[in-house]
């Protein structure tokens, strides 16, 4: 999936006068009345026009893209922003608990198309289950999946091992098992389908067509993200551009992409060295350098957002892209910010993993630091549900102090700063009764 002659990685490009799309994005409103046909049905495929890179008939849904953007008044006042101005696209409600539905469903209608017979992936375990879950649907091929030693939550490698893909765990990280799925999957003539897939970015884009679909086609002021691997950044950039090139949209809203702090390179790029796309220049040989230092100071990413847990982003070009076409910034947030934040959430009533609360902390920062005005609508994408990774919430909550330092007290979170504690009774109908009384 790179360019031949610079190595970079390649774009899913369109002729659109072969391609004609809807005058408006009403038009897409039309296929809510067909919701019988499987692809009107997809959150991904009723798109179809604004991603046609297959026939219609040939485009693999497994249901994805049934998701919700909902208001958060509560969620509101914890960022600092005014009532009805925080909205939570939530992605847990995918097939698989997450976003990653979305561009498995696009990255596997070409693997079919092509007619590869197996199909890999690196992953910290969203990737993983999404892919085993494609594979056992729809029987068309079968899953290989690389992850590292420890660097899985159990919630996701449970799904994988559950859809029957053969798991292959190796010693490293992330990174490492990305390394090694490329040169596996060039060698054994294999379907790659991380995000270094640009058709995975094209499922991707869908996840905004479905936040302004809820907004009824108005853009909001502002996206907030999770950066990890950044193809969901990359690929928000890339369909605000080509929505707004066809006209369909009168501007772009504006990006904010949030590492946690125990990987945080686009964050050190973007803000420490100045990195920025220039025109497509992007300078590798700042991005070499840094990596170089990481090396030598044997820095590996560290976060309880094991889903954003990536020092070596694949997607980095295609994001400062994305950053430019949107004004974007970028932040970091630390594990105690995301936690406190995940628990907010919670408490609205929306359950998401680790790595999805980084976008309400980072909202949270960017308000304070007056970037984010208290007026301005935000869109914080919650990208995995919250049994992807239970023991975090379990830790955080927990009066098991054994167990909060085990999970939580390694990454240097310190408190649960808004832990629902269960209440510990004896054995006595009067005793609860008076605990309920106390505490309700």
């Amino acid at each position: 999936m790179a360019c031949p002659r610079c190595g970079g990685l390649l774009d899913v490009m369109y002729r659109w006068d072969r391609h004609p799309v809807p005058s408006s994005l009403r038009a897409f409103e039309a296929k809510w009345s067909a919701r019988h046909d499987p692809h009107s049905f997809s959150g991904v495929w009723r798109f179809h026009e604004l991603l046609p890179f297959a026939p219609l008939e040939k485009c693999v849904t497994a249901g994805e893209g049934q998701t919700l953007l909902l208001p958060s008044g509560s969620v509101a006042a914890y960022v600092g922003l005014r009532p009805g101005r925080l909205f939570l696209q939530y992605e847990g409600m995918n097939p698989s608990g997450s976003f990653k539905d979305n561009g498995m469903s696009a990255a596997f209608t070409h693997a079919h198309v092509v007619g590869a017979k197996r199909a890999a992936c690196a992953s910290t375990g969203n990737t993983s289950a999404s892919l085993a879950l494609y594979c056992s649907v729809t029987g068309l091929m079968k899953a290989v999946i690389f992850v590292g030693s420890g660097k899985i939550a159990y919630g996701k490698l449970s799904q994988a091992l559950d859809y029957g893909a053969l798991t292959v765990q190796i010693a490293g990280d992330f990174d490492d098992a990305m390394a090694r799925v490329k040169e596996v999957a060039s060698q054994l003539g294999i379907y790659l389908v991380n995000s270094v897939n640009p058709f995975r970015l094209e499922g991707q884009k869908t996840i905004m067509f479905r936040v302004l679909e809820a907004l009824r086609w108005e853009v909001p002021d502002w996206i907030v993200v999770p950066g990890g691997n950044l193809g969901n950044s990359s690929a928000f950039g890339k369909a605000f551009w080509e929505l707004y090139q066809l006209g369909l949209i009168p501007r772009i809203p504006r990006l904010a992409i949030i590492n946690a702090t125990g990987a945080n390179t686009l964050f050190e790029l973007v803000q420490g060295r100045g990195m920025r796309w220039n025109g497509g220049q992007v300078d590798r040989r700042t991005v070499d350098h840094f990596y170089h230092e990481m090396d030598s100071q044997g820095r590996r990413a560290s976060t309880i957002a094991s889903a954003i847990e990536i020092n070596r982003p694949v997607n980095l070009a295609k994001c400062l892209r994305a950053l430019e076409i949107c004004r974007g910034v970028v932040r970091e947030v630390t594990d105690q910010e995301i936690l406190d934040a995940k628990a907010q959430v919670g408490a609205g009533g929306l359950g998401c993993e680790p790595a999805s609360a980084a976008s309400v902390a980072g909202t949270r920062k960017l308000v304070s630091e007056g970037v984010i005005d208290k007026d301005e609508r935000v869109v914080c994408v919650l990208t995995g549900h919250q049994l992807k990774d239970p023991d975090a919430t379990v830790a955080y909550h927990t009066t098991d102090q054994e167990l909060f330092n085990r999970v939580l007290g390694k990454r240097g979170v310190r408190r649960a700063t808004y832990a629902n504690r269960a209440v510990v009774v004896p054995n006595d109908l009067d005793e609860i009764v008076k605990a309920i009384h106390l505490y309700s």
